[in-house]
């Protein structure tokens, strides 16, 4: 059996659907489905329950997915012992938030590749703070970049201070609606776009409202969206209002598209620290992508 099968069948469940394995493996949707249906096949038993919401593991799927996590696990020890045989090691794993990722990440690739040009065996993956910090703790990820939403035991790990992360409403200025300060009365009559419970940005702002002594369903109406394209293209169009990161945002505020608004009492920054977990010290890639990340955060600060 191949390893990229395995690997197929583990994300199918993480992400419950065909559709978002495949845009996460990068491959169509049909091979996702070809690539499960073989291993039905080879093994004669149905992984996936199709039957509910999300997929997920049969009786039989969830033997074959834990031994695939051990197997790939047995996979990435090999390959680790292998490139410390030759006194380096090329592999670099970078966690971090789908927000942070939305607004830095790219011009980072490009700086870092400015000082290495080999990103063969290179990972970058997004997550919820909490599951970043326990990637962090089973050394899956080498860096991270936390957002703050919350008070994070970071005792065990070296970090790095990056420039706060500002959290801002954001409109249509075709709604109108006063600006920069605005009062919270004025943006609960509109809909609120926002990703699921649990993400950074909905956990700050959820924090947020009940410092106010109110809740976050006292928005006129909540619209989950789990795709930020999709909700600033949505609060672009004047269907509402969105809570976000300032970074996410910054060309379209600068172009007019949006406009920012901040409520008296809210706190609206958050602190970012990039986190190396232990075995950071054995990545001679760590070092220059960690130089890329404050660099790159620095600069982007600076130009907002």
């Amino acid at each position: 059996m191949e390893l990229a099968y395995l690997k197929t069948l583990l994300e199918v469940v993480d992400t419950g659907s065909f559709s978002k394995a495949a845009d996460n493996l990068c491959v169509t949707q049909s091979a996702v489905s070809r690539r499960v249906k073989f291993m039905e096949d080879q093994y004669g038993f149905p992984l996936l329950d199709r039957s509910g919401p999300t997929l997920s593991l049969t009786d039989a799927g969830a033997v074959v997915a834990d031994k695939a996590k051990k197997l790939l696990e047995i996979e990435r020890e090999l390959l680790e012992d292998l490139h410390l045989m030759n006194g380096t090691r090329r592999e670099l794993s970078f966690c971090c938030t789908p927000a942070f990722g939305m607004a830095y990440l790219p011009q980072i690739m490009q700086r870092f590749m400015q000082m290495d040009d080999d990103m063969n065996g290179m990972k970058f993956m997004f997550d919820t703070p909490d599951n970043i910090l326990k990637g962090l703790q089973e050394q899956r990820y080498d860096l991270a970049v936390l957002d703050h939403c919350a008070c994070l035991d970071l005792g065990e790990f070296k970090t790095v201070d990056l420039p706060a992360d500002d959290m801002v409403f954001v409109s249509s200025p075709n709604l109108h609606m006063p600006t920069p300060a605005t009062p919270l009365e004025a943006l609960l009559k509109q809909t609120l776009f926002s990703r699921k419970e649990g993400c950074c940005s909905r956990k700050f702002l959820d924090f947020n409202m009940a410092q106010q002594g109110r809740t976050t369903q006292e928005f006129s109406k909540i619209i989950i969206l789990d795709d930020l394209h999709l909700i600033i293209q949505s609060v672009i169009a004047g269907n509402g209002v969105a809570f976000i990161s300032e970074g996410v945002v910054a060309n379209q505020l600068t172009a007019g598209l949006l406009v920012p608004h901040y409520v008296d009492g809210f706190q609206h920054q958050r602190c970012r620290k990039l986190v190396c977990a232990s075995c950071y010290q054995q990545n001679n890639l760590a070092e220059m992508f960690v130089t890329a990340v404050s660099e790159i955060c620095e600069e982007l600060q600076k130009n907002t």
